[in-house]
């Protein structure tokens, strides 16, 4: 072969090749396929038809327990390990949905675990001893040389947090580089602001910590309860546009909306419950322990662990709809519709525990107490979607700060959107993760999006799908030629969001009676029960009583209801 003859077929081949690569780029992404999962809401919806309706159906069977514990999120499972620990096996656990854990459930999307809601619990503080004690229990912390420990495979590994800002990753989730000194001192302002409210009156998490019998909210309190986060924030002339941005996505990420919906309170409960607020470069910035205990399943990784003697001892029945809960004088009777069996089952019991959403208590407890009724008057809820999106392998990254466990959007096109969580980050084989697919869980709090709810139960999983592979887009081009599925999960009530006046209501109910019991702590420490809202035979115990939905709240409020009704 000649030399021309080489390189006119070499160029030839070149050229072909070339053409096919292009053809291939050009081409179509795989079909992506996709759907609802997570919470039945048509199962949700029947319950809310035929509790309308009026006319409910005969039971085909009759149970006898101790204690009913209707409905099996975090408080309902708390309960439940309090009557177990105080010695009270005779109970049973109703759950609307086919697995307990509520908001903080798990799943798998082919085959790889993920969060269906909550994916972190915060290191818990001095007030949290409930939730330490149960951490304790798991072995996910212990004492060594008078310290204590927590176990480091529980803990986010490194790094943790980014967003993305200006066309690149940038590390943690507030604006810094390039944003001008104006912001930085906004930032400090913020930070003094905080810590003059912490010395002013104490904040706690779980907030009822804070609350004392037959007092009133204190002072410092309630006048931040009073007025919207966003009006006290213009009040401290704290307008900076990247602070305000920060401050907003805080409040959705915990609260399901905004600055301009939830209370003054809310927005520095947010920060002085827990670590504070530390302006960048800050000595104090340098020393904050934000660690965080995460898995790829999120919080499901402790409420599997909760139910599951539940479900070896017979305790927990899922898939049930409370139908009724009357109280009389000898007990209660509660009515629930088993979805396997398609009856009716009625349990007669001493007591319960009524550990549902407060719209939910007002609905099924017949001649509900007015404190009940004007609670699911005056809670507001907003809806999330959480989206797990499974990837044949993981994205090309943008430069910058490198992939974390939390990723955020800075003014994400999603309305709501507050980035996604990558499930590959917290396997402990870090060198398979870093080929292998995973799924990243993307969430969006829609307490501010108009007809949300009506949406999230209209619209098919496809609308919402694009919206975020849209979003997700701008930092990951290659997502949409990666991603093979998308499972939509839909919380219609995900949780309650803390507007003005709603901890001073609230507080109000819960200190009306004072602790009448004390039990005894692991460590041996005495310990009252925390006043929480009953009457003679029904305790209630969800975080909507806190105002707003963090696993903390709800712990700490199943755990002493149940403490009440060990008796």
């Amino acid at each position: 072969m000649h030399r021309r003859q080489f390189l006119a077929r070499t160029t030839a081949s070149a050229a072909s090749a070339t053409s096919a690569l292009l053809a291939a780029c050009d081409s179509a992404p795989p079909a992506l396929s996709g759907g609802f999962a997570g919470v039945d809401m048509a199962r949700g919806h029947a319950l809310r038809d035929l509790l309308a309706s009026g006319r409910l159906p005969e039971p085909a069977r009759i149970h006898r327990t101790q204690v009913v514990i209707a409905g099996g999120g975090v408080a309902g499972l708390a309960a439940a390990r309090s009557l177990r620990l105080a010695g009270v096996e005779d109970f049973a656990l109703l759950e609307l949905e086919d697995s307990a854990g509520g908001n903080s459930r798990g799943t798998q999307v082919q085959g790889l675990a993920c969060p269906l809601g909550a994916h972190y619990l915060p290191l818990p503080g001095p007030d949290a001893t409930e939730v330490q004690d149960l951490l304790e229990e798991l072995g996910l912390r212990q004492r060594v040389a008078g310290r204590w420990q927590y176990d480091e495979r529980h803990l986010c590994h490194s790094p943790q947090e980014r967003f993305f800002f200006h066309g690149e990753w940038q590390e943690g989730l507030l604006p810094v580089q390039g944003v001008g000194s104006a912001t930085l001192a906004q930032y400090q302002r913020f930070a003094d602001a905080v810590q003059a409210h912490s010395q002013q009156a104490r904040f706690a998490m779980p907030a009822l910590k804070t609350w004392k019998p037959n007092q009133s909210l204190a002072p410092a309190h309630q006048a931040l309860d009073a007025i919207t986060f966003e009006a006290w924030l213009a009040q401290q002339g704290l307008h900076d546009p990247h602070l305000r941005w920060y401050l907003d996505y805080c409040c959705r990420d915990d609260y399901g909306a905004g600055c301009a919906r939830v209370s003054a309170w809310a927005g520095i409960h947010y920060f002085a419950s827990r670590h504070g607020f530390q302006a960048p470069g800050s000595a104090a910035a340098a020393e904050r322990d934000s660690g965080v205990l995460t898995w790829p399943e999120g919080n499901g990784w402790i409420t599997q662990r909760l139910a599951a003697p539940l479900r070896q001892g017979g305790q927990l029945h899922t898939a049930t709809s409370v139908l009724r809960i009357a109280e009389h004088a000898r007990g209660v009777q509660v009515d629930a519709f088993d979805h396997a069996t398609q009856t009716v089952q009625r349990w007669q019991a001493q007591r319960c525990i009524v550990a549902l959403p407060v719209f939910m208590a007002a609905r099924v407890v017949q001649a509900p107490p007015a404190f009940v009724q004007q609670a699911a008057q005056r809670l507001h809820w907003a809806p999330w979607l959480v989206a797990n999106i499974h990837l044949s392998h993981p994205l090309q990254d943008r430069p910058g700060a490198a992939p974390a466990w939390d990723n955020v959007l800075y003014q994400d096109a999603t309305p709501g959107g507050l980035g996604y969580v990558d499930a590959s980050h917290q396997r402990l084989d870090a060198r398979a993760a870093g080929a292998a697919p995973t799924v990243l869980t993307y969430y969006q709090a829609l307490g501010e999006l108009p007809g949300a709810r009506a949406a999230l139960a209209q619209q098919p999983w496809t609308h919402w799908a694009d919206a975020i592979v849209h979003a997700l887009s701008a930092p990951h081009p290659d997502l949409r030629a990666r991603a093979t599925h998308i499972a939509i999960t839909r919380h219609g009530h995900a949780m309650a969001t803390p507007v003005p006046g709603t901890q001073q209501f609230l507080s109000q109910i819960a200190l009306q009676r004072p602790p009448d019991k004390r039990y005894q702590l692991s460590n041996g420490e005495q310990m009252a029960v925390l006043p929480s809202p009953a009457t003679a035979r029904l305790a209630f115990a969800h975080a909507d009583w806190s105002g707003y939905s963090v696993f903390e709240e709800a712990f700490t409020r199943g755990h002493h209801a149940a403490l009440a009704h060990a008796r």
